[in-house]
This record gives structure tokens, C-alpha cells and sequence, in this order.
């Protein structure tokens, strides 16, 4: 099971009903958080969960409003006791951007560990995610991420009673080991069919509608995605300031067809982002306008 928590859908800067743009996932205990504005503890407060376990931070851009609750959420974080490492991944400049950040943070109890994205299109392993990062269109150097859990195919005993594999080697075989036995060798390929659908969220904002985030966002359980204007005669505002409007995010879903859509990264002046919902349903039905705090629980498609 993947857990999937919008934190805040808020752009520019937080609002007393809306927090900063943070989208938080829980998977086999291993967290993971993507962006952290100002107000992003907080949020996690109000939704009862712990920022003790965030095991990875993934940054779209360095814009303030994206980053700026950093130094306060690790701060937190050593204050809850946390002595793991911690992963940062982000565009180039992430090292010399968080430790210009940790002036006011400098003693930590854990370790921070710094992925630097420098090519177009990147893929990171940190189990049980496999977090991929693409760049989009801003006015600096920004990424979308997608992440996946990925399914191993099913265990066929009886290929392995066929092929006479003891029992023993069953467990390892199905985990991914290679097995030496005497003068024999198994491997997985052995015994393992094809990988099964897994699950997969894509999380997209600061950007242009550009090709690359569709193709990511293809046959995904989530896509959540920025919709910062929701008047379409805001649409020079968004090329100008490379931003997207509601219905340029709605027809990037249409292209997409994930199997649901959130919009997030409200400009501040939006104060009801849902008086747009049904001119976008009739682009995108999947399309909803997300608030804080809405969390889902997604799962392995039934066989």
C-alpha cells in the first residue's frame, strides 16, 4: 500500500486557510516528501502524522515557496530523535542551497545525503520507491517526479517443482536472490513470471504544459498537478510567468488519463478553486481540485 498526502495546495505564499505546496507519501515505513514550503510541519501536525521518519526530501525548484520550511522541519525532525540519514534530491545547486539554509540549523542529528539532478531525465532507487525525475518548463531550472512501486511478477511452483528447485530455495528465489547449489544455479528468471502493474504518482507544478509531463503521468493511480490560474484569460500571466492554468493542466490530464487527477499550487487570489470543477470535468471527468490535507490510500490492482 502506498499512503498519499497533499500536505498544501498553495502557491506564492501560505494563506491561514491554505499551507505551501508539499505532498507527502508513506510506504513499507520508508516516507518520502516532495517540497517543503513554509508551514510544511505544521501541515503534517494537522494531518497526526510524524515528520521523525521522512527518509527522503525531493525538490521541484528553489523557489521560496517550495523550500523555505526546510531548515524548521529538520530542526523538528532532530528533535523527534531522528539519527537516519537523510536523501535530498533537487536540480544543481542543491548542496550549496541547503547548507546556505542550515545557518539556522546547523547541528543535526542525523546525516544529510545530497542527489544532485543534472541530466533532463534521471531515476533514483530508494526502496520501496523508484523515483523518477524529469525537467519541466519553468523560469529556473524545476522538475516533475514520479514515483512508482514497482510488482514482481508471480511465483510459478509449479515451473519450480518441474525444474526439481528444493523448497528451501523457494523464499530467496521469489526475493530476487540467485541460489548456487553444487554444480546448479537458479535464478529467479527461472520461476518468476512478468512484473505486474504497479503503482504509480506523478507530481507536477511550476511549469508549462510541455510533452514530458504527460508521458509521466500516463496510466498513473494519481496525478497531481499545478493549476494556478483558474480564469483562462490568465493565460498570458501563466506563459509569462511560466505557470499553468487550470484547463492547460485539465487537458494535460485528458492526453494522460490517469486514473485520477488533483490540481494544486493555487494562486493566492483563488479563493475557491472548486467554482471551476465543472468546466474541468468536462475536459478531464477525473479532475478535482484538491484542498489541504486530502490523503489516499492506493493499492496493487486486484487479479
Amino acid at each position: 500500500m502506498l499512503d498519499i498526502c497533499l500536505l498544501g495546495t498553495g502557491g506564492m505564499m501560505p494563506l491561514p486557510y491554505r499551507w505551501l505546496t508539499s505532498m507527502m507519501a508513506r510506504c513499507e515505513g520508508v516516507n518520502l516528501l516532495i517540497d517543503c514550503g513554509e508551514g510544511t510541519q505544521i501541515a503534517i501536525k494537522e494531518k497526526g502524522w510524524s515528520p521523525k521518519p521522512i527518509d527522503v526530501i525531493c525538490f521541484t525548484h528553489y523557489h521560496a515557496d517550495h523550500i523555505s520550511g526546510l531548515p524548521g522541519l529538520l530542526l523538528t525532525m532532530g528533535n523527534c530523535e531522528k539519527t537516519t540519514p537523510l536523501l535530498v534530491i533537487g536540480p544543481k545547486g542543491l548542496e550549496r542551497v541547503v547548507n546556505a539554509m542550515r545557518v539556522i540549523a546547523p547541528e543535526l542529528p542525523f546525516e544529510i545525503q545530497f542527489r544532485e539532478l543534472r541530466e533532463n531525465e534521471e531515476v533514483i532507487d530508494f526502496a520501496p520507491y523508484k523515483i523518477e525525475a524529469y525537467k519541466v518548463n519553468h523560469r529556473v531550472t524545476c522538475y516533475g517526479y514520479r514515483i512508482s512501486i514497482e510488482r514482481k511478477g508471480k511465483f510459478d511452483a509449479t515451473r519450480a517443482k518441474e525444474l526439481d528447485i528444493p523448497l528451501k530455495y523457494w523464499n530467496k528465489l521469489q526475493h530476487g536472490e540467485t541460489i548456487t547449489d553444487g554444480d546448479k544455479t537458479y535464478t529467479p528468471d527461472m520461476v518468476m513470471g512478468e512484473a505486474r502493474r504497479g503503482i504509480k504518482v506523478n507530481y507536477c507544478t511550476d511549469t508549462r504544459p510541455v510533452p514530458v509531463i504527460a508521458e509521466y503521468a500516463a496510466d498513473c493511480d494519481l496525478f497531481i498537478c499545478e493549476g494556478m490560474y483558474g480564469e483562462d484569460d490568465k493565460e498570458d500571466n501563466a506563459k509569462g510567468y511560466k505557470h499553468m492554468t487550470m484547463t492547460e493542466a485539465a487537458n494535460l490530464g485528458k492526453e494522460a488519463n490517469p486514473k485520477r487527477m488533483w490540481l494544486t499550487h493555487y494562486s493566492p487570489s483563488m479563493n475557491k478553486p472548486d467554482e471551476y470543477i465543472d468546466k474541468l470535468k468536462k475536459i478531464f471527468p477525473a479532475i478535482r481540485t484538491a484542498k489541504d490535507g486530502w490523503s489516499v490510500e492506493l493499492g496493487y490492482e486486484e487479479e
